[in-house]
């Protein structure tokens, strides 16, 4: 069977608009999950009862299948509120909160590798334990954090085509759409690899960038 090259360049354009749609709901949802798992983390190494709060969120979002978080947002909460929820809604806030809970992970371990002389000096000078975490600690903790954030946005990437589950026409949805209009899957999915692979490369380079500047930032 021949590749045929004229269905792949015929389907790009439906196939881009849908990488974008995945890159746009990527790009918030793991934005919203940065300040989502900044306060959880925070929450995770306090003393108070908030740290059960924050325990209980974490371990059932990253014990729990995110195709699971979908359907739970799309299907289930309706019948709560009183009214659909859009596909597009129902998948950001699915993924940010999915998001949220493995940052929170990522920066509990970024403040844990702060070296805690480093609170205890700043306790010292008179600054408040909030005042400490803002602008002694956090700094510090994000910087070693960029990588592992990193491959939390990638991993979400790719993850993102769960949503095509409720038919939100992301890049999945679109290949699917596509293969099943010309009856060429391979063609289609090929190209759909070769997207994914370059929006990942991308932002590994882009991830290594940053992390450098940062370095001879310090």
């Amino acid at each position: 069977m021949d590749f045929q090259w004229n269905l792949v360049w015929d389907s790009v354009p439906t196939l881009l608009d849908g990488a974008i749609l995945t890159l746009k709901l990527t790009t918030i949802a793991v934005s919203i999950g940065v300040v989502l798992g900044t306060v959880f983390g925070i929450m995770r190494l306090s003393r108070t009862p908030l740290r059960y709060l924050a325990v209980g969120y974490i371990d059932f979002i990253r014990g729990t299948p995110l195709l699971v978080q979908i359907f739970i947002i799309y299907y289930g909460m309706p019948p709560f509120i009183g009214t659909a929820i859009p596909p597009y809604i129902a998948a950001l806030i699915a993924l940010s909160i999915n998001s949220g809970a493995y940052v929170a992970e990522i920066v509990r371990a970024g403040i844990q590798s702060i070296e805690k002389g480093q609170t205890e000096a700043a306790l010292s000078l008179g600054l408040s334990s909030s005042a400490t975490m803002i602008h002694i600690i956090l700094p510090q903790a994000f910087k070693r954090i960029i990588p592992p954030l990193g491959n939390e946005f990638i991993a979400l990437l790719k993850d993102s085509s769960l949503v095509s589950a409720i038919a939100l026409e992301e890049l999945v949805r679109k290949a699917q759409i596509v293969a099943g209009r010309t009856f060429r899957p391979f063609e289609v999915w090929f190209v759909v690899a070769i997207m994914y692979l370059i929006m990942t490369v991308a932002v590994s380079r882009i991830v290594s960038i940053l992390e450098r500047r940062l370095r001879v930032g310090e």
